[in-house]
């Protein structure tokens, strides 16, 4: 190892006021990155960090290791103008060296030997742009060839499909800086997958579904889809194409009202364990200065975001990143992740790149009152958010996102950062195998005869407002193992199909009144090959009964449920409630002694129907919050053929289009 400059105390960036200064977050840069060097091989290349290693195996998570942790430090030596206390630049080009040379035992796993390499060399390649006058530029001639020959294993390769079009795109841009090979076959390829991947209003959907459905939603949509195109236009030294601007304003003008007033964001998608990644695009918003937000507002939210995080233990001990939401909490993990993948995280120090005399660093926010509720629909997610201020709670009823792309195999369990009908910046979904194969919080399920709740399945948009969204699902069942209901002895589960379940979530403030009715699933007279596959699968009968599950508060182990059913009051003071509301016969709790993200269990309050008809809606009042909860909200429901009115306690009326559902 070398002798470079131990890690400061890990305890620094905990001073609040440190929190919206620049030298604060320097001092949080410099902390994260040199805490890993102890972990590094001896040129440097490798950065094998205690934890979990990915599908691609060690030797790439050490690859990770190195480039994300690369990343972090170029931008904070950038920012400072080559002022570099930690002598992070000769650390980067000593591990360089070594990386992209065949000959050494110490060399990185080439794009060819490892499709992770792809993402490892776009981080190489912004951060070698990025610090340009202190590696690249001091590099000897053989060492350069060397890295050419290494990123240029990229060029005229394909079958990238998402966010990973960008990492092609700025790989290739950094070639053709530098003298190396690029095919404007291969970018012309990715920008028009990228342009089908735009839904609306700065949405992207990170790639399609095996249907070509484009309902795949997530933070991707940020620190992928909308801080590629501002690298890759600083490597080439160009500013943002105005349609990446627009795109990109007009998407942090939503995702500010995803992150709470504590700081908490948004607890929904695929690997979250990169945790303050997700400030990198409002980062990029001010480089780009798209006017999303006031001077001082991105400044105030990252700091807040960044203090949440560490308050909440994302640094350990040793001043690593562990996997995880708050500390570390493996379950989190997707295949693809490593102990060295959580260092995505640094792509929130983008905004250490804007100097120090920047009116986003020196200029305080404006003063505006905050409002006590924000209630607003996001259109191309499909979701309802409610936000409110008092308790910092962020609330997404979904209507819209399933994640179709990660489906795999015939029998299918609802992908639980995907598919829940809530998510908020507050609770988890249980990840527990039990609450995967059986999901039971936020949620709306049929049960068939034996209390089994189904699943929701690809999620078909019908109505989405401020206040109404409805959406419908074939539903099915997973059988395991020893199931009466097992249907091939060759395979670890099979499947059982159900009817047509319509979900109407009428919102109004923190409370909402949740409507579920079922219909036959249609004919089809011309399946697709996917459809044909899923009609192998037998159909249940039923009866069946509703249930509709509330959201799981955290809670710790031991935790023993109130005596008022279907509530449950946190030791914050937060509560989950479900009240029926239409059709149900009982409510209760459900205490998960599973640990999640947040504590070591949950409590969920659910609802169940009576036996359910076809056409017959059921409804129950669900909410989540600190402050004023009314149980009595709901003043009545009227339903007649394909329509319901919902009559709110406070006067206000809600009608809505309800296909399917028949008076009762």
């Amino acid at each position: 190892m070398h002798d470079f400059p131990p890690a400061a105390p890990a305890h620094t960036f905990g001073d609040p006021s440190a929190r919206t200064t620049r030298a604060g977050w320097e001092a949080f840069a410099d902390q994260l990155v040199a805490a890993t060097e102890r972990f590094a091989s001896p040129s440097g290349s490798l950065i094998d960090l205690p934890g979990p290693v990915s599908a691609s195996g060690r030797w790439s998570t050490a690859h990770e290791g190195f480039t994300r942790t690369f990343l972090a430090a170029a931008f904070r030596v950038r920012g400072a103008d080559g002022h570099d206390p930690s002598r992070f630049m000769e650390r980067y080009a000593s591990g360089l060296t070594a990386g992209v040379d065949p000959s050494h035992a110490e060399r990185w796993p080439t794009i060819a030997e490892r499709r992770q390499s792809v993402p490892e060399a776009a981080s190489l390649a912004i951060a070698l742009s990025e610090t340009k006058p202190w590696i690249w530029d001091v590099l000897d001639d053989r060492v350069r060839a060397q890295t050419v020959d290494y990123l240029a294993g990229v060029v005229g390769t394909s079958g990238y499909t998402n966010n990973w079009t960008w990492f092609q795109t700025v790989v290739e841009g950094f070639l053709a800086e530098v003298g190396g090979p690029w095919s404007q076959a291969d970018l012309d390829r990715n920008d028009e997958i990228q342009e089908r991947c735009y839904i609306a209003d700065g949405w992207y959907s990170d790639g399609g579904g095996p249907t070509g459905s484009m309902q795949n939603f997530d933070y991707y949509a940020g620190w992928a889809w909308h801080v590629y195109p501002l690298l890759h236009a600083r490597i080439r030294g160009e500013a943002l194409a105005a349609h990446h601007r627009e795109r990109l304003g007009r998407f942090i003008e939503q995702a500010a009202d995803l992150v709470g007033t504590t700081g908490a964001p948004l607890f929904q998608g695929r690997s979250l364990t990169y945790r303050f990644a997700m400030l990198a695009p409002f980062w990029a918003a001010v480089m780009a200065d798209t006017g999303a937000l006031a001077t001082g507002e991105t400044r105030d939210l990252a700091g807040r975001v960044l203090g949440y995080f560490r308050d909440a233990g994302a640094v350990d001990a040793q001043g690593i990143l562990s996997i995880g939401w708050h500390g570390e909490f493996l379950p989190l993990r997707q295949l693809y992740t490593g102990a060295g993948s959580t260092y995505w995280a640094s792509k929130a120090f983008l905004g250490l790149l804007l100097p120090a005399d920047h009116p986003e660093w020196t200029r305080e926010p404006p003063t505006k009152p905050q409002p006590a509720m924000t209630q607003r629909s996001m259109a191309a997610p499909g979701w309802i958010v409610v936000r409110t201020a008092a308790d910092g709670i962020v609330r997404v009823i979904n209507h819209g996102t399933d994640g179709d792309r990660h489906s795999s195999g015939p029998v299918r369990t609802d992908k639980p950062f995907y598919q829940r009908l809530g998510y908020s910046n507050v609770t988890s979904p249980d990840l527990s195998p039990e609450g995967i194969v059986a999901p039971r919080d936020s949620h709306v399920s049929l049960l068939d005869a034996e209390g089994t709740p189904s699943h929701r399945g690809p999620i078909e948009r019908l109505h989405l407002s401020d206040r109404v969204g409805v959406s419908r699902s074939r539903v099915h069942w997973v059988d395991l193992p020893g199931s009466a209901h097992a249907t091939d002895s060759e395979a670890w589960a099979s499947m059982r199909r159900g009817p047509l379940v319509t979900v109407a979530s009428v919102v109004h403030g923190v409370h909402e009144l949740r409507l579920a009715w079922h219909c036959p699933a249609p004919m089809v007279t011309h399946p697709t090959a996917s459809e044909d596959i899923e009609s192998a699968w037998p159909e249940d009968q039923g009866p069946w009964r509703f249930r509709l599950d509330g959201w799981p508060l955290p809670v710790e182990a031991g935790f023993a449920a109130g005596e008022t059913a279907g509530v449950v009051v946190g030791a914050d003071g937060i509560r989950s409630l479900v009240i029926g509301a239409r059709g149900i016969t009982v409510t209760g709790t459900r205490v998960t002694e599973a640990a999640n993200a947040f504590s070591s269990a949950s409590a969920t309050p659910w609802a169940v129907s009576v036996t359910s008809l076809p056409g017959q809606a059921v409804a129950a009042l669900v909410t989540l919050g600190a402050g004023e909860i009314d149980p009595g909200a709901v003043a009545g429901i009227d339903v007649s053929r394909d329509e319901i009115v919902v009559r709110w306690a406070d006067g206000t009326i809600d009608e809505l289009t309800a296909p399917g559902v028949m008076p009762s």
